[in-house]
């Protein structure tokens, strides 16, 4: 049988002759702010210029999207035939955005510039690749709550859809953009072609 050996043990003797730290020795934890250095501000202001500030995409609060429910969004005017089509992957992805497993600022410096540029070019659907959660707030159902925020606030956006599983599922996403006014104009001149 174990019977634990309780002994009285002379503190002041182990640790000998000790004496208290004065008031004025002792490490100062407090975390002080300083002001940032001229240099410290002019490397931000850099930083912040090559990122571009022009981004106007809100990061703010968003409301989480149930994981398993697919996205839509479209503008006043667009037909529900256009809608189908777009949903059911009827038009041909003319560019891609992969923003897999990309952390989410990264993610909002990526997409305005895509949409711009895909306008810029006149293409008019793209599909953006995002992956998906199980949970609603798994990294990619964020991404993606935010993608659907960030794409409504587009005005070169008309419409967006959940991919139908052949073409990434609820894990991509396509967009339909509007006609810039170059192709309007070419579709006016070749309209008119066609009548003359």
């Amino acid at each position: 049988m174990n019977q634990s050996c309780h002994q009285d043990v002379d503190f002041q003797a182990l640790v000998g002759d000790v004496k208290p730290l004065r008031s004025g020795n002792r490490a100062d934890i407090r975390k002080t702010s300083r002001a940032p250095s001229d240099a410290q501000l002019a490397r931000r202001a850099g930083a912040e210029a090559a990122l571009g500030d022009d981004n106007f995409l809100s990061d703010d609060f968003v409301d989480l999207l149930p994981p398993f429910d697919p996205v839509e969004f479209h503008r006043d005017g667009i037909q529900q035939g256009v809608m189908d089509r777009l949903r059911h992957g009827g038009y041909t992805a003319q560019a891609h955005l992969h923003l897999l497993r990309r952390p989410l600022a990264e993610c909002r410096r990526m997409v305005l510039p895509f949409i711009q540029d895909a306008y810029a070019h006149d293409l008019r659907s793209v599909m953006i690749i995002h992956g998906r959660g199980r949970e609603i707030d798994s990294p990619a159902n964020v991404l993606r709550s935010y993608l659907v925020k960030w794409l409504a606030q587009i005005d070169e956006v008309q419409a967006i859809a959940s991919a139908q599983p052949a073409d990434g599922g609820l894990g991509a996403t396509w967009v339909m953009l509007r006609k810039s006014d170059r192709a309007k104009a070419n579709n006016r001149e070749r309209q008119q072609k066609r009548r003359g």
